[in-house]
């Protein structure tokens, strides 16, 4: 029993479902009514599929981070300022460059093509400094962090651009005589598209091995470069999915608000996950386990009364005694401690 308990426990992904189910104790303690569903209008409510609902587009921003983490060390933090841009290109084509319209002034498609362009373009950029100039992906990244939501305000005008049109609503709220949002179903396509092309090409391994010795990597004929330019553009593509989800929550482009902090919710997703910040393995399942814990635990601080401006703080303190948990100093330091007390117990 004592082996399959350590065997159990030292599973990659213990520690965060068990973080998950640990925040999911609290709110069923919290709100007891908290895993109740019901329908109303042919359409699911309750407070787990809110949560789900609500951390789908951290979800997309998280598979897109584990990569840029695992391959180049390093994070992406401009995805919510490209979120924004997204937003902001998606809604200026459909409405035709004016503030507010009732119709589109062109297909949706092409909304949404302009902003995963867009987005992509943006992505590719970042990978460009880190892959090609050597930039510090911290540092590199943050020229989009700071002028993402500028350029977005320039492609609005400063306005914030309206499309009241029923159908634009319909990827960031329901599909009608669909049950569950949207932006589940997308959620779940991003995640299992990109398991599918991590497992069935060598991809996966390549960002692997990248991550782990970059210099090893080249001489075994890896084009780490390319491998690197590669996360972070498509970790620019998902940013943009998760923006145009943004955006039609809000049937609208906010340059200011649309993705705000979401990059910090993303590079915490990843860390709770379990994955190693300085690159090489990584576990998609971990990230997204992480996104639901940290809207789970935003979904309780928010039932336990805790204002807007307080959230982040007590944020950070589970967030850290989470990631204290799953570090192999802490482990390390556990096993030792135990070791020593062992003989004075006999």
């Amino acid at each position: 029993m004592k082996n399959e308990w350590k065997k159990i426990t030292r599973f990659r992904l213990f520690l965060p479902i068990m973080c998950l189910i640990l925040v999911l104790l609290v709110n069923v303690i919290k709100t007891p009514s908290f895993f109740f569903l019901s329908v109303r209008n042919g359409v699911l409510y309750g407070y787990i599929i809110d949560v789900i609902n609500r951390a789908s587009e951290l979800v997309v921003l998280a598979v897109g981070m584990t990569l840029v983490v695992a391959a180049s060390g390093g994070t992406d933090i401009s995805v919510g300022s490209m979120m924004a841009v997204a937003g902001a290109m998606s809604c200026y084509v459909l409405s035709g460059g004016q503030v507010s319209v009732n119709g589109y002034a062109a297909p949706w498609i092409a909304g949404a093509l302009s902003a995963l362009a867009v987005a992509t373009l943006c992505g590719a950029w970042n990978g460009f400094l880190v892959a090609r100039m050597r930039i510090q992906p911290m540092v590199a990244t943050l020229i989009l962090f700071t002028a993402g939501r500028g350029i977005a305000q320039l492609v609005t005008r400063g306005q914030i651009t309206y499309i009241r049109v029923d159908s634009y609503k319909y990827l960031g709220n329901f599909i009608p005589h669909v049950p569950l949002p949207t932006s589940i179903f997308v959620a779940i396509l991003v995640v299992v598209l990109t398991n599918l092309l991590l497992r069935k090409t060598s991809l996966g391994l390549y960002i692997q091995a990248v991550g782990i010795n970059k210099d090893a990597s080249r001489l075994v004929g890896i084009k780490a470069n390319k491998i690197i330019f590669f996360t972070y553009a498509f970790c620019g593509f998902l940013a943009g999915i998760a923006g145009l989800i943004a955006s039609s929550r809000i049937y609208s482009a906010d340059a200011n608000n649309i993705g705000l902090n979401m990059e910090l919710d993303a590079i915490l997703a990843v860390a709770l996950g379990g994955n190693d910040l300085a690159g090489g393995k990584f576990n998609i399942t971990g990230s997204v386990i992480g996104a639901y814990t940290i809207q789970a635990l935003t979904t309780t601080l928010y039932a336990m009364g805790v204002t807007a401006d307080q959230v982040p703080v007590y944020k950070a303190i589970v967030v850290v005694i989470i990631v204290t948990l799953q570090s192999e100093e802490f482990k390390k330091w556990f096993a030792k401690a135990m070791a020593q007390k062992k003989p004075v117990e006999a």
